[in-house]
């Protein structure tokens, strides 16, 4: 691959979610990037992060080229399997992957042989995608879209790294028969020390980016992982990252504390499943689930970026969907995959100018009012790059 230029550092505290994992100052000419779009309103959105990505590649000059392959429901469909061994390779192969959302009430029978939700586990075990980064920013245009307070959200800027490849997701887990006729099911949680060691080493060189402090959460009172969390993140902190101001919060605490007092968090790390509760809670701090991106790293390889809303069965089709949260994802996999900080900035910028001009999708909007499509939001974006 080429290189073209060098641009700013990922460091600029202008960059959503302010989050620098490669520091590298040199930028791609070329790059392979593989489309999933998925179930439901999937398709939809990744249609509109796709046109502003040919687009901001245009006009600096760069080549992308973009693969689609299926996952999820539509691949358990057309190939009995939520991840094709097609879908794996040109992941592997690929610079970076952008997901639509998988999922939907035809697959949830809970009898079936496979769900689309394993396709999304296992992309991410097979491209060691051990890291979840959800920036959770509001947007001083949409402070009254939340259904919180004014004046307790703006200002909130969390960066989340939420673990993605332990826990109770992966650990042992069954459903066994009792003599007696009823049905026991177990899910375990399982990490080890190099599991938390390396996510939280992760949140810890991003933290000294932004505002200096680490919230590690967990559930230490009860939970024996967690403890391990609790022993290992104290260590690394103490002896590696002295500079930074760290605390540790039960998860129940700190879910109250998100809807309390949202500013006083900076970088938040913790585990698989608590990341995956606490970040959807957040979600509602900007206002909409239809505003959050997400990237999915690992040490290696191509990472994965998609929005943190799911598949949205009831909208898919009608063309109502919110498109900016895949549109910020694909910032995201400008900035981290691809070096293109610049460009990402570029898209965030495009999105900001958007929202200060009044367009409004309709989960932005109260009920009633007046709002655009997914296409027309699309196109605004293009139109401010």
């Amino acid at each position: 691959m080429a290189i073209l230029q060098t641009t700013r550092a990922a460091s600029d505290p202008s960059f959503v979610g302010q989050s620098p994992i490669r520091h590298s100052l040199e930028v791609l000419l070329k790059a392979t990037i593989v489309l999933l779009p998925g179930d439901g309103i999937g398709p939809e959105v990744i249609a509109s992060a796709h046109r502003v990505l040919v687009q901001v590649a245009q006009s600096h000059g760069h080549t992308l080229e973009f693969q689609e392959h299926k996952i999820g429901g539509i691949a358990i469909d057309l190939y009995g399997d939520p991840l094709p061994e097609e879908t794996i390779a040109a992941c592997k192969r690929s610079d970076a992957v952008l997901l639509g959302a998988v999922g939907g009430p035809k697959w949830d029978d809970p009898n079936a042989k496979t769900r689309p939700e394993a396709g999304l586990l296992k992309i991410r075990k097979e491209l060691g995608l051990f890291a979840n980064l959800r920036p959770i920013v509001t947007f001083p245009e949409l402070l009254d879209s939340s259904p919180l307070k004014r004046s307790i959200i703006e200002g909130t800027d969390i960066l989340f790294f939420r673990e993605l490849t332990g826990g109770l997701y992966f650990g042992p887990s069954g459903c066994e028969t009792l003599p007696d006729g009823q049905q026991r099911a177990y899910s375990t949680a399982v990490y080890t020390t190099h599991e938390v060691e390396r996510i939280v080493r992760m949140a810890a060189d991003a933290a000294r980016t932004r505002r200096k402090k680490l919230t590690m959460v967990d559930k230490a009172n009860v939970l024996e992982a967690s403890r391990l969390w609790r022993r290992v993140s104290a260590k690394i902190m103490h002896e590696q990252y002295p500079d930074l101001e760290y605390e540790v919060v039960l998860v129940d605490s700190m879910a109250m504390h998100l809807l309390s007092r949202p500013t006083s968090f900076d970088v938040v790390v913790t585990s698989n499943m608590f990341g995956d509760i606490l970040t959807d809670e957040a979600s509602m701090l900007p206002g909409s689930l239809g505003m959050l991106p997400s990237a999915s790293i690992g040490s290696s390889g191509p990472g994965l970026y998609e929005p943190i809303h799911g598949s949205a069965p009831d909208i898919a089709g009608k063309g109502i969907a919110n498109p900016l949260a895949t549109i910020l994802a694909a910032a995201m996999l400008c900035r981290h995959s691809l070096g293109l900080h610049a460009e990402a900035e570029q898209i965030e910028r495009a999105v900001r100018k958007v929202l200060a001009l009044g367009h409004r999708t309709a989960d932005l909007v109260p009920r009633g009012q007046p709002s655009i499509g997914t296409e027309a939001m699309t196109q605004k974006v293009i139109e401010n790059l």
